[in-house]
């Protein structure tokens, strides 16, 4: 018989040291006496794997399982006690925690759909609307509050390799190109894609100078002459592959060297659109699926909005929003980390489902999961359990 719960299992993944030395770096236990930094992240993740959307239904769902919280001290938590530390308590703890854990899941992570190796990622953002009464310090319209998550998607795994949060009003570009928002550096040779929100071409550049690929949406009111022309390929979908040179005075300036514009009519829907790249190399209906491929970031954005509890939050301080969205991530990693490590053949949403559902069950996730022992063997795991290398 198994004697830990599903629950119990999942928390394994997460080291204890690192944790304590994210903790004592930010001093989260200082004066602590009741409920420590780990006792309120296993609370916060007990609640998203749960689904639960507030503290009292957190504290009534503590209460109906007490004799499976004793050995963390967790038979009952006051609500007044869980908002204090969701309040006071630095969200970067939990920050650092995030991509602690992203490195593991980074190493187990598939390969992205495209032949090439090169690292391929999406830059893009998403909103969530927060009422500006209760919110007041989230500032984006004049009578409406809202959140901006800011994500640098891989497409290895579909793993979120850069996470910040500003309020709506800020732009994307300022997120790409401030270096106060840590925009990590990428491997040479990568490729991002990104929307024309992104197109500011003095930030293109860098992109270039530090020998990093990007696929974008041309703007209508481009200005530019043609160098030379790529040989169209028979397929009707590519109508035009040519070598450009910025013309407008500023642009020009910003953007010295030259491009590639390609013109793709999209048979679905009918429409042609009009790509910039500055790799030369891959073919030109590549760069087009390239940039269908950014549709990925939009379902993880819309995945985390139904799966996660990151639209309604258990406090109303940014600390308090912040800790419950990092946390909130943590568990897609831990999720991801399942699905990649088990070899998981079903959707990750069924996945959540299920965990969901047996999450204070003593059984075994593997068996649950119906892996083979085959299978266990060879992902390196003892007793049935799952373990990072």
């Amino acid at each position: 018989m198994v004697k830990h719960t599903i629950f119990n299992q999942i928390l394994q993944l997460i080291y204890r040291y690192n944790f304590k030395k994210c903790v004592d770096r930010y001093n989260g236990d200082h004066y602590t006496k009741r409920l420590n930094c780990l006792q309120q992240f296993v609370v916060l993740l007990f609640a998203q794997a749960r689904g639960l959307k507030s503290l009292r239904d957190i504290q009534v769902s503590l209460r109906s399982q007490h004799r499976k919280w004793y050995h963390l001290g967790l038979e009952s938590v006051a609500r007044s006690t869980l908002s204090d530390a969701n309040n006071n308590r630095s969200s970067d703890i939990y920050k650092e925690i995030f991509y602690d854990l992203l490195v593991k899941c980074q190493s187990l992570a598939p390969k992205h759909k495209f032949k090439f190796k090169k690292p391929l990622y999406t830059m893009d953002s998403t909103l969530i609307n927060l009422c500006l009464t209760i919110f007041p310090w989230a500032k984006y319209r004049k009578m409406k509050g809202a959140l901006k998550l800011h994500t640098l998607l891989d497409h290895r795994g579909c793993l979120p390799s850069f996470i910040t949060v500003t309020d709506g009003k800020c732009h994307d570009i300022r997120v790409a190109r401030d270096s106060k928002f840590g925009f990590p550096s990428l491997l040479p040779d990568s490729i991002i894609t990104i929307d024309r929100a992104y197109i500011d071409y003095k930030w293109l550049y860098s992109l270039a100078q530090q020998k990093l690929f990007f696929v974008t949406r041309a703007k209508r009111n481009i200005n530019y002459k043609v160098l030379g022309q790529h040989k169209i390929p028979k397929k009707r979908s590519i109508i035009a592959d040519e070598l450009i040179q910025l013309t407008g005075f500023y642009t020009q300036q910003e953007y010295p060297d030259r491009l590639r514009m390609i013109t793709y009519y999209d048979e679905e829907t009918g429409k042609e659109l009009v790509f910039l790249t500055n790799n030369f190399i891959l073919a030109a209906k590549t760069i087009a699926d390239l940039y269908k491929a950014r549709w990925e970031i939009e379902l993880f954005f819309k995945w985390i909005k139904q799966n996660l509890k990151i639209k309604t939050f258990l406090g109303t301080s940014y600390n308090a929003v912040m800790t419950q969205i990092w946390v909130a991530m943590i568990y897609y990693l831990l999720l991801s980390f399942i699905k990649f490590q088990t070899k998981y053949a079903y959707s990750m949403q069924e996945l959540a489902r299920i965990i969901k559902e047996l999450l204070m069950e003593n059984v075994s996730l593997l068996e649950t999961l119906s892996l083979k022992y085959e299978r266990c063997k060879a992902i390196n795991i003892k007793n049935t359990q799952l373990a990072f290398y």
